[in-house]
Order: structure tokens, then C-alpha cells, then sequence
């Protein structure tokens, strides 16, 4: 098992996928809406409750690229070394509460970081029925085991977040089932579900989904900085640095920092898990 290192460049998609106002609202709930307290995002976990007008998460617009599954092909690579390393997206306009888009795929980069490969790429979203462009994503995926071959490093990384005391601090529990909860809204990684399956990744146990980690980041972000109004982000990115398990404690750190905000996350015992981030708004 190899993985191909002449697969920059290479495309998949066009692929169709559509959405409604029902996995809107199981996203949510897969990404910690209303745990903490039941009647507080309603504009999320809802759609008909009295003064509460039903939004999108912006992440969701990664969740359409990776229901699509529009994923050039990278080699023969053993999943079970493959680990998701960086997301971010941008969104073009706000996501309407059902769409059906079509989503292109494409490798951007093959990197060599010695004790394995960082592998970059791209997805568009176009709306389906106006040929508009919706959301825009970037992301890597680190492959153990893969370098060592003499390749490029790759580009230097992003700016750290700041030193200084944060502006803003919230913490959230998940669940113990929250894996299983988040993976309704597509992403069927066993990795996440599947004792054994994560035994042979080198887990314990199941690991929750980088992106519902980055998901429950991106609602206390919201929370925080924007009132509660999903409408207001206009992309976010940030590294994922270290597995979360079902059941961990999160906390979010911020910094407003000129017209944009720098954050990171913070997991079992402070460790960071994500790290590097940045969310920007209209």
C-alpha cells in the first residue's frame, strides 16, 4: 500500500448532494446544540418555535463536501493511518436551510514531514441550481508512515495564537455517544464507532470526529463573538493537533485580534487539540 505521489492535480466530482432543514438540525444537535441547556439555540435545533427564525451552521459547508464524497483518488494508503490534520472553509454566501449542490474535489499538494505525508486539498460547492459558488474548503489529511521519501516540507505553518491571557474562555462537555450521535450527519469513519477498528489505528478506544470537535468549537465561537448568529461567520480554519475521546470536556480560547479572531481549543487535562485558529466574519 503506497501513496501516489503524482496525484497532485487530481480532480473528482462533479458530485451532487443535497440537504434540508432536518440534517441542519441533526447536525446541530451532533455538534452540541442544546445540551447544555435545551431552550438556548432553538434558531438551530428547530424549526418552529416562536421567535426563533431556523439557521445553518456555516461548518456545514464542509459536511456537504464530505457527504459528497468528491475525494481524488491518493493511492492505495491504509486508512488506518490516516488522521484528519487541517480544515478550513470560506463561505460565499450563507447557506440556505436546503440546497442540493455539486462538489469538485482536487489535490493541491503531496508533502513529505518525514515521519509521514501531508496530503492538501481543495473542494468548491456550487449551488446546483444557480451555478453560484456557496462555500470554498481547504483541508490536509496526515498519512503515518508515508514520508521519508526526499520530498517537498511543504509551506510554513500559520501564526500561533497570541501569549497574552485570552479575551474570551467557554467550556462545553460532549458525550459519551457523541460520535455516534455526529456521525448521522455522514461521516461513517469506524475509526469513530468501531473498537477494533480504532485498536489497529493505535487508539484505545474510539475517537471523536476532528470535524465534530471543530463543529462544537465553531457553535461556542458563534455563542461568544456573534450573539448567536451563525450569519455573521464568514470562514473559519484551524489545525487539529490531538484526538478528542466521546466524553472530554472542551474549552474554547479566543482573541479578538483587528478584524479577525484567533482561537484554540483545549482538551482533557488543557492538552490542545485544536490549535492554529482562525475565524473570520462578514
Amino acid at each position: 500500500m503506497a501513496l501516489d505521489h503524482n496525484a497532485v492535480g487530481r480532480t473528482a466530482g462533479p458530485t451532487e448532494v443535497s440537504w434540508d432543514s432536518r440534517d441542519a438540525m441533526l447536525y446541530a444537535l451532533g455538534v452540541g446544540a442544546g445540551q447544555a441547556d435545551p431552550f438556548k439555540e432553538l434558531n438551530l435545533t428547530t424549526e418552529n418555535s416562536a421567535g426563533h427564525e431556523q439557521v445553518m451552521l456555516p461548518v456545514y459547508g464542509v459536511v456537504i463536501t464530505q457527504r459528497a464524497s468528491a475525494r481524488p483518488d491518493m493511492g492505495a494508503v491504509d486508512r488506518t493511518k490516516l488522521v484528519h490534520a487541517e480544515q478550513g472553509f470560506t463561505l460565499h454566501k450563507p447557506l440556505p436551510l436546503q440546497g442540493t449542490a455539486r462538489v469538485t474535489g482536487k489535490i493541491t499538494g503531496i508533502f513529505d514531514k518525514g515521519s509521514g505525508a501531508l496530503v492538501t486539498t481543495t473542494a468548491d460547492v456550487v449551488d446546483a441550481a444557480t451555478g453560484e459558488l456557496l462555500v470554498s474548503t481547504n483541508s490536509a489529511a496526515f498519512i503515518r508512515g508515508e514520508g521519508g521519501w526526499g520530498g517537498d516540507k511543504g509551506p510554513a505553518g500559520p501564526a500561533p495564537v497570541p501569549t497574552r491571557a485570552p479575551d474570551v474562555q467557554v467550556s462545553s462537555p460532549t458525550r459519551d455517544d457523541q460520535a455516534l450521535l455526529y456521525r448521522l450527519s455522514g461521516d461513517r469513519n469506524p475509526l469513530h464507532s468501531d473498537p477494533e477498528f480504532a485498536r489497529r489505528g493505535g487508539f484505545e478506544k474510539p475517537i471523536l470526529h476532528g470535524m465534530c470537535t471543530y463543529g462544537i468549537t465553531s457553535r461556542l465561537l458563534i455563542q461568544a463573538m456573534c450573539a448567536g448568529d451563525p450569519r455573521k461567520v464568514k470562514g473559519m480554519s484551524a489545525r487539529f493537533t490531538k484526538p478528542v475521546i466521546p466524553g472530554d470536556e472542551l474549552t474554547v480560547q479566543a482573541w479578538v485580534e483587528g478584524g479577525v479572531i484567533r482561537f484554540r481549543t483545549l482538551g482533557a487535562g488543557g492538552a490542545t487539540v485544536l490549535d492554529f485558529g482562525t475565524l473570520t466574519l462578514n
